[in-house]
């Protein structure tokens, strides 16, 4: 069984420090963390639309497979940070310099990533042990990656400065593009905003703009974008640490992922701003889903995106009034049910359960992790350590499952 530890979701979060292009110039500082969030929102369209043919066990093996082979990426990608993309690309051109590096950096990850479990370490290490396999998981993965890093390239070069490496650059994203061209959805994501589907990918991409905890000074400053991903990751984690079934523990990873996105359309918008004026929090929500329906739904819908529509309205729970709500879907209709339900009950592939309860969690411990690195980078303020006090208080008595004390967790973050 899964546990979880202080250093796995340090690990986690270290994404937030982590600058892209750094030899650029470059309009803002560009992420590793935004970046894959944006790469996993991407992956997550073109498996939806990939996988609809699929038989229900197919297509979970086929989940499972995108989303930890996203995370695999993004561990590996952590340390060896300091690689320019061209010279990676030549190590892993000669099997004998990959397999010395990946050796390394699997040396450097084991303390921190073991907690997960054998299993979990050795779906790792098979992965990287075969970087040349083509399956439809890892296509969908590398046209995720190239988009969502072409993406952020254009940011820089719509600066207009010369570099010599911009062309070069530019025709290399292209060339991993049309690889890929035969997935579907990657001709209407290649459109960008002139398709639907584009749009969606392109908004999503923008929450890399907008800063959380926008009047309070942090380091590092964190995204909305970048914060989606890290609770997905949390989400995924927790979903092994009690036992989650496949369809349960993906939805939670891809939940999460998407949790924030109607702050596309409202900012990040603090909990005590909502609180403080009576029914703020109802109106906000209201603004959000009329938003929500005129410029990703619908849009989603006359692009024939029907089913993509219905299932990020899932994730989002907007049938049931909250994305922190838990829900399972039973006879064809969307149920409610307690943490208990979902644990005892309904922990079954074929009852597609995701964890609102869990998701909370995950979001407020992605916002205990901001404030308590903000603090011990010496940014202090009122607004933090109010967050800190809150959330340790809140949690305090909290488990989820046997063995998986909140409260205690946090105790270690002193």
């Amino acid at each position: 069984m899964a546990s979880i530890r202080k250093s796995l979701l340090q690990l986690i979060f270290s994404g937030s420090f982590m600058k892209r292009w750094n030899d650029k110039l470059r309009p803002m500082e560009l992420l590793e963390v935004d970046k894959q969030a944006h790469k996993m929102i991407v992956a997550w369209m073109l498996f939806e639309l990939n996988s609809r043919d699929m038989a229900p066990d197919q297509r979970l093996v086929l989940g499972r497979r995108i989303v930890e082979g996203g995370i695999f990426e993004y561990l590996y990608r952590l340390v060896i940070t300091d690689i320019k993309p061209p010279v990676f690309y030549q190590i892993k051109a000669n099997p004998a310099h990959y397999r010395q590096l990946t050796d390394w950096v699997l040396e450097q990850l084991k303390p921190r990533v073991d907690c997960l479990g054998a299993s979990f370490w050795e779906r790792f290490r098979l992965w990287l042990d075969h970087p040349e396999e083509g399956d439809l998981a890892r296509r969908i993965l590398d046209a995720a990656h190239s988009y969502a890093s072409r993406w952020e390239f254009h940011l820089i070069t719509n600066i207009g400065n010369y570099d010599d490496e911009l062309e070069e650059i530019e025709e290399s994203f292209r060339g991993q593009l049309e690889t890929h061209k035969d997935l579907l959805g990657m001709p209407e994501l290649l459109q960008g905003t002139g398709s639907h589907l584009g749009r969606l990918a392109h908004l999503s991409g923008q929450l890399r703009f907008q800063k959380r905890w926008s009047q309070t000074p942090r380091v590092p400053e964190t995204s909305v974008l970048g914060h989606m991903f890290v609770v997905a990751c949390f989400g995924y984690f927790f979903s092994m640490a009690v036992g989650a079934c496949s369809a349960r523990s993906q939805n939670n990873f891809f939940a999460g992922l998407v949790h924030d996105l109607p702050e596309l359309l409202t900012r990040d918008i603090i909990s005590p701003v909502k609180r403080s004026v009576a029914r703020i929090g109802d109106l906000i929500r209201e603004y959000e889903m009329k938003e929500l329906e005129k410029r990703v739904f619908a849009p989603l819908e006359q692009g024939g995106y029907t089913h993509l529509a219905e299932r990020l309205s899932y994730f989002l729970g907007l049938n049931v009034g909250s994305e922190f709500v838990s829900t399972i879907i039973l006879e064809g209709l969307i149920r409610e049910v307690t943490w208990e339900q979902l644990q005892e009950s309904y922990n079954q592939d074929r009852f597609d359960p995701k964890d609102g309860n869990l998701l909370k969690v995950c979001d407020n411990l992605a916002a205990f992790m901001e404030a308590y690195t903000s603090l011990r980078n010496g940014i202090s303020s009122d607004q933090l350590q109010q967050a800190l006090w809150r959330i340790r208080t809140e949690y305090q008595q909290v488990s989820l499952g046997d063995g998986m004390h909140i409260g205690a967790l946090l105790a270690d973050f002193d």
